[in-house]
């Protein structure tokens, strides 16, 4: 199928760069261009601020429940057009089809909670300590425009996620879409603007990212700020945010530890861990990554994740039966290469894969390590590719240590029969987002986020909408 060259978004119309200039973008199973994203300049970015702004007055005035019936128009059109979004993103992401459109389907689900959720914004009133001709009000009141900056390895659920969030509180908001996945999220800001949100409530740029964050984050127009990349770059954007006082959610980096208890039902832990490793090619904020494994089963377990990974059909997103596409670009393949030498060099053994596939595209195979030591990178940095790491453990304190001991937070995972187990892991693992005996299953209506380097606060739940409204107390006396 043809894929589209991407423009810009800006007060409600597709336009080129002011400039013409372009980024090519390519696709991951062949390595060849296959279109053209637009790429904005200051002249784009300011128009996309002033744009913003009208759009936010309009939007912030409108009647709660005009506002959800146009998001819930827009969730509508992504169901509609849930096979074609999908076959586009997977022409710039790599992802199997069927992957893709789920991804696709899961935006209109997100779209349709936030719509409701903004209806239930509700201020109160206090009761005044003694005088009774005093009333005082406590008011929610949507912060202003939000500018939000998107990754490539989920380019439309990344982006609904804030989209909605800040929708559904009566935000506009500037979304930095990511220039490798450029198209499949600008058609999910081709639906909102079929549904016939107001020009201006919702923006879309492309260019270089540095650039772009360094001139939106100061700008007195932006009121809010969300993000969600690696730790290093969420750092560099909540320090500049704070050093202009504004409002930030950080979604970051991860190294999601996998605690396999003695007691644990072993194929269900492979079945529900296997599964999530490899999705998306293990390019997932909230993979599995460091599997800890009690040493009573841990040959077993190897033996059984080893035999997931052998079966899984590696190909082009497109192509019938497609289990797991290729990485997203040639430094993934290079990076993933760099951790097996570096763990093997350390004395961990590979029972499966390990090596690139072929030589045209981002292909490498679904990768299983045992025995990996602590010392081995991968044990220390998110590899963010197909590879599961495994070592063991005695005792189930040793389990939460390691799993507590490297800065991140995000997400983790355990599998036990245990009541006691499980209880144990829920207060002591240090992660925003924790799965016992079941593959991830995030959703709107849950807190979405991380703690420590991973980041804070969250994308999903009452939290996410809370996070872009003001609170202020109004006392009135009768007179």
């Amino acid at each position: 199928m043809t894929y589209p060259n991407t423009q810009l978004f800006i007060a409600g119309t597709w336009q080129d760069a002011a400039d013409g200039k372009t980024i090519a973008v390519h696709n991951p199973s062949t390595g060849k261009e296959i279109g053209r994203v637009a790429h904005a300049g200051k002249a784009d970015l300011d128009r996309a601020l002033e744009a913003a702004q009208k759009g936010f007055e309009t939007w912030r005035d409108m009647p709660a429940i005009e506002r959800a019936k146009i998001m819930r128009r827009a969730a509508g059109l992504m169901r509609e057009r849930a096979e074609a979004i999908g076959r586009i993103l997977t022409q710039e992401q790599g992802k199997p089809l069927a992957e893709a459109k789920i991804e696709a389907m899961a935006a209109a689900d997100i779209i349709d909670w936030f719509a409701d959720e903004g209806l239930r914004i509700y201020g109160r009133i206090v009761p005044s300590r003694g005088n009774l001709n005093v009333r005082q009000l406590v008011l929610k009141d949507p912060v202003g425009p939000v500018a939000a900056f998107t990754p490539w390895n989920f380019p439309i659920n990344q982006v609904v996620r804030k989209m909605a969030a800040a929708l559904g509180a009566g935000c506009s908001i500037l979304v930095k879409a990511p220039e490798e996945t450029p198209a499949s999220p600008a058609e999910l800001i081709r639906a909102f603007a079929d549904a016939g949100v107001p020009a201006g409530t919702v923006g879309l740029v492309y260019g270089d990212p540095a650039e772009i964050s360094g001139y939106l984050i100061p700008h007195p127009i932006i009121r809010k700020v969300t993000f969600t990349g690696s730790t290093a770059v969420g750092k560099q954007l909540a320090a500049l945010a704070g050093k202009h006082m504004k409002r930030v959610t950080m979604e970051l980096g991860g190294h999601a530890p996998v605690i396999v208890a003695e007691d644990a039902d072993v194929e269900l832990a492979v079945k529900a861990a296997g599964g999530a490793k490899f999705r998306n090619a293990g390019q997932v904020c909230i993979s599995p990554t460091r599997f800890l494994v009690h040493e009573s089963i841990r040959r077993d377990f190897v033996a059984a994740l080893t035999r997931h990974a052998q079966s899984l059909k590696v190909g082009d997103g497109l192509a019938e039966g497609t289990q797991m596409g290729p990485l997203a670009n040639p430094r993934r393949v290079s990076a993933m290469t760099d951790l097996m030498q570096d763990a093997v060099k350390n004395g961990a053994q590979v029972t499966a894969g390990g090596e690139r596939i072929g030589g045209e595209g981002n292909y490498f195979q679904p990768t299983v390590l045992d025995n990996v030591p602590l010392s081995a990178r991968i044990f220390n940095e998110e590899p963010f590719g197909p590879v599961a790491a495994v070592r063991g453990f005695e005792k189930i304190e040793d389990a939460i240590a390691e799993a507590n001991r490297l800065p991140y937070g995000l997400a983790g995972y355990a599998f036990t029969s245990s009541l006691k187990y499980a209880h144990l892991l829920s207060q002591r693992v240090e992660v925003g987002m924790l799965w016992i005996n079941q593959p991830a299953t995030p959703s709107a209506e849950l807190p979405f986020g991380g703690l420590k380097d991973s980041g804070y606060g969250s994308e999903g739940g009452p939290e996410a909408i809370e996070a872009h409204l003001n609170t202020r107390s109004v006392s009135i006396t009768n007179v």
